[in-house]
């Protein structure tokens, strides 16, 4: 696989981007990148407080995120977990990186709901999950990408995730 590659790793809170990008990048030998680490304090405090972020909230985590792609596409590539659930989100990192490549993780609402109520330590609230359900937008033709089922462990979703892409670069 192109080690060139820049890799989002996407889909809703509670999917295992966290879980699944760092073992992607480590099968992989890229640097990892956790999208929440972009978020401006004043989204992190909105969101623990329940409130969804909207689309004015989200551009300044998504620029830095699309700052970072942009320099990893030039120079090794990487993985960076980022919800980034609408086609305009996903146009803004494109447009950092024309080449990146979507791994939109899904699965339906209770197994996710049940995996965010198993997680300790996240400032994203359960209750915020019919938000994200809500806008989620799924990729298009002219993106470059695939869902991948969240069913199963973290090893076997990025084993599939891994064929994906794979399969995507032949």
């Amino acid at each position: 696989m192109s080690s060139q590659r820049v890799i989002v790793v996407m889909g809703v809170a509670g999917t295992g981007k966290t879980t699944v990008g760092r073992l992607i990048a480590e099968a992989l030998g890229l640097p990892y990148a956790e999208g929440d680490a972009f978020h401006p304090a004043a989204n992190v405090a909105k969101m623990s407080a329940g409130v969804p972020l909207d689309d004015a909230d989200r551009r300044p985590w998504l620029d830095a995120i699309g700052a970072w792609i942009r320099d990893r596409a030039g120079t090794g590539g990487g993985v960076v977990a980022a919800s980034a659930l609408k086609h305009s989100y996903r146009d803004r990192l494109r447009a950092a990186a024309p080449d990146v490549v979507f791994v939109h993780l899904t699965g339906d609402r209770p197994l996710i709901e049940r995996r965010m109520a198993d997680r300790k330590g996240h400032f994203m609230p359960a209750s915020l999950l019919d938000s994200q359900f809500a806008v989620l937008e799924p990729l298009r033709a002219d993106e470059r990408g695939f869902a991948v089922d969240v069913d199963g462990t973290p090893e076997e979703i990025t084993e599939r995730a891994l064929a994906a892409l794979r399969t995507s670069e032949s």
